[in-house]
């Protein structure tokens, strides 16, 4: 059963709709802290993972599906957590790959409308209000970056990621797109802003488009394991981490 740790507010805070009372904006800030430290410290515990990007609309019976799934069992064979949106598609199908191989499952869910609800293949649950904050918490426990086919919010989550890795904001973690039936349009346009002088050529270097599975694993396992050397983390009692 998952430890599912809801957090969000009793009110909606409308935030991008301009200047507010000062006390609102002061009631906006000290409820994205705490979102952040509750986010903080369900993490602090779970790693190394391995974040996996993807539609949410894909059944079981899709062949991403399918594929997700079993990058989620590959990941648990490495030794590494799973990390997702936590939502259904391709971040259950990878999140049940793992869940169902003796691997670590996490899941980092965002309230929508629409569409998101959290998979039952989790062994820790965040639910955040604020997609600034979810993008911030699986991309700050990450070692790598498997982003399977997927619409608006995959393209997004994928090129703030790829912007980060470019600008050295965080290493130069493994970005693997997986699907060149679907993504090789999306490389081309890439290569074209290379040639039009807009990314550096060797910005194309940052990201491994591939169909094959291993080559994949393969790709972030030597990375992993060329540049960490993971250690456990001490639970503090003065925390109030539980053991």
């Amino acid at each position: 059963m998952a430890k599912t740790q809801r957090i969000i507010s009793s009110k909606d805070p409308v935030y991008l709709d301009g200047p507010k009372p000062r006390m609102n904006e002061l009631g906006f800030a000290w409820e994205i802290f705490k979102q952040f430290i509750h986010g903080f410290r369900t993490m602090h515990f779970v790693g190394p993972c391995i974040t996996v990007f993807g539609s949410a609309r894909f059944d079981e019976t899709h062949k991403y599906y399918i594929a997700s799934r079993e990058f989620g069992k590959r990941i648990a064979a490495m030794g590494m957590t799973t990390l997702t949106g936590g939502g259904p598609g391709v971040m259950e199908a990878a999140n049940r790959g793992a869940f169902e191989n003796g691997g670590q499952s996490v899941g980092c869910n965002i309230q929508l409308p629409f569409e998101q609800h959290a998979n039952p293949y989790v062994h820790h649950s965040l639910t955040l209000n604020y997609f600034f904050i979810r993008k911030v918490i699986l991309v700050k426990y990450s070692y790598a970056f498997i982003i399977m086919p997927g619409g608006f919010g995959t393209m997004d989550e994928f090129f703030e990621t790829l912007t980060l890795v470019q600008t050295k904001t965080i290493n130069d973690f493994p970005i693997v797109l997986y699907g060149k039936e679907y993504f090789q349009p999306l490389m081309d346009y890439i290569e074209f802003m290379a040639k039009e002088g807009t990314i550096s050529p060797e910005d194309m270097k940052l990201v491994l488009l591939t169909d094959d599975m291993d080559q994949a694993m393969t790709h972030i396992q030597t990375y992993v394991q060329s540049n960490y050397q993971v250690k456990k983390r001490r639970r503090l009692w003065w925390l109030f981490e539980k053991r």
